[in-house]
């Protein structure tokens, strides 16, 4: 794989599955060079065969759903204005007619029961800020006051001045007569003659949710009269992650949402759906006696039976965890087996589940990362992640997910190798999973250690462009989940709390010396070391104290957890949670207070807009190691924030791994194979745009 295979790593949306079980909608969205955007549209797919066909043409359609009973088809499309709205088709066929026209764009959206309506959550813009205004730009607004510890969002921005609010609109019939345009008429303007108001395209909303509160993910109740939404309103919501979920009547839009889980539930709240028994089932983390013990808590399914009763958690607490991103239930039919289904977070993998109070059963197997599901008749279908593709529809039966698609064919002919498996023993006897690429050809291989983000986050199964490139450019690629990490139970995550850079690094070394002595062909004299985000961290953590690396990258790094206090979007409480609340603790912990120890070249990267990891971050590491003789260099993209590697524009993706692969040539350079040529023409791809 070359860096300009990214435009081969198409994703899908979650399903939306007819009711009937015959087919279902995803949406496609992938890289595109030369429009420097992610790119997509929705695609209907028979369930039988996998037949695949287009079902719009629009730059970026996303996020598909169904009716209850089939006949509408909603999506969410970008208006003139570049903001996301809710366009509604009839399946069949026939042009999408857009549904809302909020302001500030459509976050989530839900149709109601009947299909008449659609429920959705938009920002509000305080007045005067963001456009309110016309002619009134971002300079010429008026000061921020802040008085609340969160009031920033990666990729966001601020967020206090623009809250999220639930709304209402109806639907339109895409079968019905267009709205026109009224032409001039020769008595307007004269005295007597009443010009009349031109109707709108989009017929306005009805906002249910007010005051200085956020809301997000709308479910309806089974009679359609009430919407429910996850949102914050106790009284010490700024200084713990405790969630709510409310429901509005649809009736009565003034009137105060009922509480269904209160935040004394000590919840933090993912997603909720309506259960057929009229209650809800969640997806939520338990935040401990502070509110905001977030710290590797295993998400869980619970179920709460009707209003106000207290959730029961249906997964156990220490081995089950439904927190990859994107998680999400869905309530089958009947007719589909009935239960929750859930997805589990394992070793790796990501296994679909039915859940009831009796227990769970696994639906899949097998070496995939289910993405998202849904259902429809009696059909069970996932999104799942391959070793060689980014996302293909699958159908859930007999105890497997049954690929039907083909989607990432194209990025399977352009190479992708697959990884051997390894668990290692870790020094003081603990297990330390893993994988290992190995490029083409006998050896010796220079080796790059690859760490993760999160840290309770996973490596997984599915194909990785990081290492693809990199083994393509003839590394071998080295790449474990140490202690600290998801999918290994709650007590494996929490190893590293008030304790980072012990057993999570001790865990890499460890499994980094398996791999080399497993592996004759790696060149354990040639070793480079890189991570981002909390992979940044350790990366930083390891060069200060082993000098065995040739080289290293720092990816915006969790550098300092002093001033990361003061600056990320999550400092507030993520620096104290992993770190302490000591500042000698905390120091002890921190890259930033050992980095005169660094000897080992590096490479810092960040991005100019990331509120996550702050840029400050890798300035004052950068400068720190300039200053003190070190070789570095400091590699900023303009406009991006923290997930640039992943959702980043395509030309700064593309140029992140030239700049990457220059690194390593220069450090670490490699014999290079009539197989590994071609990373150069990531730059000549990039001249042809």
């Amino acid at each position: 794989m070359q860096p300009q295979d990214i435009q081969h790593l198409i994703a899908l949306s979650r399903p939306a599955v007819h009711p009937s079980g015959e087919w279902a909608v995803v949406a496609s969205s992938r890289p595109d060079l030369a429009a420097n955007r992610a790119v997509g549209q929705l695609w209907r797919i028979n369930l039988d065969d996998g037949r695949a066909t287009r079902l719009t043409r629009g730059v970026a359609d996303a996020a598909p759903q169904l009716s209850k009973d089939g006949r509408l088809l909603a999506f969410l499309r970008a208006d003139d204005r570049d903001k996301p709205q809710v366009f509604v088709l009839d399946p069949a066929g026939g042009e999408p007619v857009q549904a809302t026209a909020a302001e500030g764009g459509v976050d989530q959206f839900a149709f109601s029961p009947d299909g008449d309506r659609i429920a959705f959550t938009s920002r509000v813009a305080e007045h005067g800020r963001y456009g309110s205004v016309e002619g009134l730009g971002p300079r010429d607004e008026s000061p921020r006051l802040i008085e609340e510890l969160a009031y920033l969002g990666n990729g966001l921005g601020w967020t206090r001045d623009r809250r999220a609010h639930l709304f209402v609109a109806e639907v339109p019939d895409p079968h019905g007569e267009p709205s026109y345009r009224r032409a001039p008429q020769p008595g307007d303007g004269l005295d007597g003659v009443e010009v009349p108001t031109p109707e709108p395209a989009v017929a306005p909303a009805t906002r249910l949710s007010s005051g200085d509160h956020h809301h997000t993910g709308p479910a309806w109740t089974h009679d359609g009269t009430r919407v429910a939404v996850i949102t914050a309103r106790h009284d010490t919501r700024e200084h713990d992650l405790l969630g709510s979920l409310v429901e509005f009547d649809v009736a009565a839009p003034d009137e105060q949402p009922h509480v269904v889980v209160p935040a004394s539930a000590g919840l933090s709240i993912h997603s909720a759906i309506t259960t057929t028994a009229g209650g809800y089932a969640l997806v939520a983390q338990e935040m401990g006696p502070t509110g905001r013990d977030f710290l590797a808590r295993n998400a869980g399914l619970y179920l709460v039976d009707s209003p106000g009763e207290a959730p029961r958690r249906l997964t156990d607490a220490e081995t089950i965890d439904l927190g990859e991103v994107g998680s999400h239930l869905t309530e089958p039919g009947e007719g589909a087996g009935g239960g929750i289904l859930a997805q589990f977070r394992t070793r790796g993998r990501v296994q679909l589940a039915r859940v009831t109070p009796l227990g769970h059963d696994l639906l899949t197997s097998g070496d995939i990362e289910v993405l998202s599901h849904g259902a429809g008749g009696p059909r069970v279908v996932a999104v799942v992640a391959t070793p060689t593709s980014a996302a293909e529809l699958a159908v859930v039966e007999d105890g497997r997910a049954r690929v039907i698609t083909t989607f990432g064919a194209a990025l399977a002919d352009a190479g992708v190798v697959e990884p051997s498996e390894h668990e290692f023993t870790a020094r003081d006897g603990s297990p330390v999973h893993g994988w290992v690429w190995l490029p083409e050809g006998p050896g010796p291989h220079p080796v790059l250690l690859n760490i993760h983000g999160g840290p309770f986050a996973q490596y997984g199964v599915h194909v990785f462009d990081e290492a693809q490139v990199a083994v393509a450019a003839g590394y071998a690629v080295v790449q474990c989940n140490p202690r600290g990490s998801a999918g290994y139970g709650q007590q494996f995550g929490r190893a590293i709390r008030h304790a980072m850079g012990s057993v999570d690094a001790t865990d890499v070394l460890d499994f980094l010396d398996a791999t080399l002595a497993a592996h004759p062909s790696l060149d354990a004299e040639r070793v480079g070391v890189m991570g981002g985000s909390y992979g940044g961290y350790l990366t930083a953590w390891l060069i200060a104290h082993d000098h065995r690396f040739t080289a290293a990258i720092v990816e915006r790094g969790f550098l300092d957890p002093e001033t990361f206090i003061g600056t990320s979007d999550i400092g507030w409480y993520f620096s104290e949670g992993y770190t302490g609340d000591d500042p000698a603790q905390r120091a002890a912990q921190s890259p930033m207070a050992v980095v005169e120890q660094v000897r080992t070249p590096t490479l810092v990267v960040h991005s100019e807009e990331d509120y996550r990891c702050p840029l400050e971050q890798a300035q004052r590491y950068y400068s720190a190691l300039k200053r003190q003789g070190v070789e570095t260099q400091l590699l900023v993209f303009p406009g991006e924030n923290h997930e640039l590697t992943r959702s980043g524009s395509p030309r700064h993706r593309v140029e992140r791994f030239e700049h990457v692969m220059r690194w390593w040539a220069t450090h670490l350079p490699v014999e290079r194979t009539d197989a590994q040529e071609g990373l150069s023409g990531a730059a000549a791809a990039l001249d042809l745009l």
